[in-house]
């Protein structure tokens, strides 16, 4: 496959002096474009060591406007990234909208790594590429643009130039780190790199074999890719995308053909308040108990709270964290998005709060908020919510450890019909006690408290319907 990179290709001087100017000026020109667009550019940077890749990073932030342009490199995992899942350290990288961020190897470099030093066997790097896949396809339906550039050299022309770097001093501060043992492994390398390639080569998001043995070549190559690429995407952007066929079979309009698993939720549950606090009190002894084993052993927790308007899920969380140490923990409120959080995917604003190992993290609304108020209010396109049903299983997408508390009290004007669950819920005004937490809140009659609140909010009667 790489084979097919080395043809000999060439630029000369007097060439690339002429084209040069040209080129920066239509790279400027699309980015000037793209600032104003809803689109983020993604640029994927790897190959076989002692290619270039350093060079072309740093000449497109030559040619480019650096304030519209992040760099990131990924090397030795720093303690705070190896504290949290893998993908954590790329989503913090992501660009947003109407920017450019280049990502030296991204996800792609540590599998290679991996299987090089038989870490892994080859069905792991199989499951990697699966992943990977997944990841992209979901960052490429929410408008990313993403370029992916591989940079070749023979391997006689790797170790000649290698050794004439590791001589020159003012060119050996520009190789990276571990440059000299992967040059050593270039076949090993070449092999493993070449099926990862393969698997993740696609349509939507396609390898650009570079080859590397004529700088000048290399550089208008990549340049004039990303420009065509850049304007090709921005002249698309309005086209409505292939219609997502939904996974759940349509259902008769009947009612008794709509029960869903909402439905069967017995909304009548209660205790007496002397049980209540026996019981409260024994539960959040074990939890605190759960805890500091938890912290002892590393284990992050995700803990997500959903529900109807005034189900009582801030009530959960207080008597919940009561019995969570304050240095353990950390309370999410989540609400409309802000421009920084809608200027990226709609998961990056909850990766950034994953938790190190032996933390918890509670999300008051999550993730599922997609399907649920952002498709209400009108945050997220019809496209978009239908595709999070399954974003939100992918795996490159998954939290480590989450459980999810659902609770349940539909007010009388209950717009949600589109929950994670299914449409439709029975009109009740009694809280749900959630018997799975093991934690046990007060009952409470919902309807009171909306009534309690219509009267002194009349913006709240009329959401309500109590005028």
């Amino acid at each position: 496959m790489f084979e097919a990179a080395e043809l000999g290709r060439k630029v000369s001087k007097d060439d690339f002096n002429k084209l040069e100017p040209e080129v920066r000026t239509q790279l400027l020109a699309a980015q000037r474009k793209l600032r104003e667009s809803n689109v983020s550019v993604m640029i994927i940077v790897s190959g076989v060591e002692g290619a270039g890749k350093g060079e072309v990073v740093n000449m497109l932030n030559e040619w480019l406007d650096t304030r519209g342009l992040q760099t990131h490199a990924f090397w030795d995992e720093q303690e705070e990234e190896r504290q949290h899942p893998r993908y954590w350290r790329f989503w913090r990288a992501m660009p947003p909208r109407g920017g450019i961020g280049i990502l030296f190897g991204a996800w792609y470099n540590q599998p290679i790594i991996d299987l090089l030093g038989k870490r892994r066997d080859e069905d792991y790097l199989d499951s990697e590429a699966t992943q990977i896949n997944d990841l992209e396809r979901m960052l490429i339906h929410d408008n990313m643009l993403i370029l992916k550039f591989w940079f070749h050299l023979p391997k006689g022309e790797q170790k000649a130039r290698l050794k004439k770097l590791s001589k020159d001093p003012h060119s050996r501060w520009r190789m990276a780190p571990q440059t000299t043992k992967r040059s050593k492994a270039y076949d090993n390398f070449v092999r493993v790199s070449e099926r990862l390639v393969r698997q993740t080569d696609s349509g939507a998001s396609p390898w650009y074999m570079i080859e590397s043995t004529d700088r000048r070549y290399r550089d208008l190559t990549v340049a004039r890719t990303i420009v065509e690429a850049i304007e090709g995407k921005l002249a698309s952007e309005h086209i409505d995308q292939p219609t997502t066929i939904p996974h759940s079979p349509r259902l008769p309009t009947v009612p008794s053909a709509r029960v869903t698993a909402l439905d069967h939720v017995d909304l009548g549950q209660k205790l007496e308040p002397s049980d209540y606090k026996k019981q409260l009190k024994e539960y959040q002894t074990r939890l605190n108990t759960l805890s500091w084993r938890a912290f002892n052993q590393d284990r992050a927790v995700v803990m997500v709270f959903e529900g109807w308007d005034a189900a009582g899920k801030g009530g959960a969380i207080r008597r919940l964290m009561a019995a969570i140490d304050a240095r353990l923990h950390r309370v999410i409120p989540i609400a409309a998005p802000t421009d920084e959080e809608r200027a990226h995917h709609y998961l990056w604003r909850f990766w950034r709060h994953t938790p190190g190992p032996g933390r918890f993290t509670v999300f008051d609304r999550s993730w599922y908020g997609r399907v649920l108020v952002e498709r209400v209010e009108g945050f997220a396109t019809e496209a978009a919510w239908k595709r999070s049903y399954l974003e939100i299983n992918e795996p490159g997408s998954r939290y480590f450890c989450e459980s999810l508390f659902w609770a349940s009290s539909p007010s009388k004007q209950q717009k949600l019909h589109a929950t994670v669950y299914a449409c439709g819920a029975r009109q009740s005004c009694v809280r749900c006690v959630i018997t799975s937490s093991r934690l046990y809140t007060t009952p409470s009659v919902t309807l009171r408290r909306h009534k309690a609140a219509a009267a002194s909010s009349p913006s709240f009667a009329r959401a309500l319907n109590y005028e």
